[in-house]
């Protein structure tokens, strides 16, 4: 049984919780100023929001971001299933390592996965001749991604039952059949979940985006950069207050999803388990 924190440990968590919030609640705040300043309230106006829109520079950033987000998250999460997939039929001697290898670029600071990017491009680039851009953007975003969707997807390999696809294959469904047929929907949830994270970490993501964009495209979070350097206008309010809101639901819902998950797995294992004891007294 655990015991609830006294009033010291609440006061603590709170003050931490503010410390964390308050300056996002104040950006959140007065983006609905009616007026240029940062520490006076005006009056509440929609009018950042409506030249946020009309800003062409900061659409075209936008649907960058977005382009680049579901293409990357789609095309991570394709190849994140397969990888998992190899991962989990591989022995335990092969699997630990290259699992291992896999966590580095989540370890790893960012900027050293932005870096080492930009210079394998630059090298690709001298030999190939192509330049930096939304291709190069793209393949950083996918390298990233793949990891988190591994990751998001091996627990549900491990709750499968391995009898499924022995009986699956012993009823004529060939490897493949059996793998879409059968592990693809039963490990959906993780394949969902894995999905949205790829997904919120394309759009929050600037330190790799700036190291292997190039100079002809600009994600959300690079806009953001390049106006905060100039001047600071309501509008990085109002931009950061949906990007903000936006991954917030995003992690609502993979939280909610997980939880979800956990209650209607939690009778399968106390039906698995006693099943298991069943055939032990046998």
């Amino acid at each position: 049984m655990t015991k609830r924190p006294g009033l010291p440990g609440r006061l603590y968590n709170a003050l931490i919780l503010l410390f964390l919030y308050a300056p996002i609640f104040v950006l959140v705040v007065f983006s609905f100023n009616s007026t240029k300043s940062r520490t006076v309230w005006s009056g509440f106006s929609l009018d950042w929001y409506i030249q946020l829109f009309r800003d062409s520079s900061i659409l075209n950033s936008f649907y960058t971001t977005l382009a680049v987000s579901l293409i990357a998250a789609v095309v991570a999460t394709v190849a994140g299933t397969f990888a998992a997939v190899g991962f989990f039929n591989m022995k335990k001697r092969w699997r630990t390592p290259l699992m291992q290898i896999n966590n580095i670029p989540m370890i790893n600071a960012d900027i050293i996965t932005g870096v080492s990017l930009s210079l394998l491009f630059v090298s690709l680039g001298t030999m190939l001749k192509f330049e930096f851009g939304f291709g190069t953007l793209l393949i950083a975003h996918v390298t990233f991604n793949i990891p988190y969707v591994i990751l998001s997807i091996m627990p549900k390999l491990r709750q499968l039952d391995s009898n499924l696809v022995d009986a699956a294959m012993d009823l004529g469904c060939t490897w493949i059949k059996a793998l879409w047929k059968v592990v693809i929907p039963e490990i959906m949830p993780g394949i969902i979940n894995g999905t949205i994270i790829a997904f919120t970490l394309s759009i929050d993501d600037f330190v790799i985006s700036y190291f292997t964009a190039g100079k002809n495209i600009m994600t959300l979070s690079m806009k953001i950069f390049s106006m905060t350097r100039r001047r600071v206008s309501p509008e990085i309010n109002a931009l950061s207050t949906i990007l903000f809101l936006s991954v917030l639901t995003l992690l609502l819902i993979i939280n909610f999803r997980e939880g979800k998950q956990e209650r209607a797995a939690s009778p399968r294992r106390v039906q698995g388990a006693a099943r298991r004891d069943h055939r032990k007294e046998i």
